[in-house]
């Protein structure tokens, strides 16, 4: 699943304006400056790069059951999505 974290990281940074490597796993989208409009952008992205349907509502981000607390949390859910789609 390396390649999820990778692709995951990349389209987070792209979102960030920055370099994949300046990227840590314990930031938040916050951290990173990246608001709800750019967070509603990553969520498209991760469900186009991956063909999954992540489980998130904009209005409620609270309430969903993905979890965007940290880039790593970000990932761990990503890949659970993908398991999932291959199972």
């Amino acid at each position: 699943m390396a390649n999820v974290r990778e692709q995951v990281i990349g389209i987070i940074a792209e979102q960030a304006v920055l370099e994949p490597s300046d990227i840590s796993m314990e930031q938040s989208l916050e951290d990173l400056g990246i608001d709800s409009m750019g967070l509603v952008e990553s969520i498209f992205s991760i469900e186009e790069a991956f063909d999954i349907q992540v489980p998130f509502n904009a209005n409620e981000p609270e309430k969903s059951e993905f979890d965007i607390s940290s880039v790593a949390a970000i990932i761990a859910a990503v890949e659970g999505l993908v398991a999932k789609q291959k199972a």
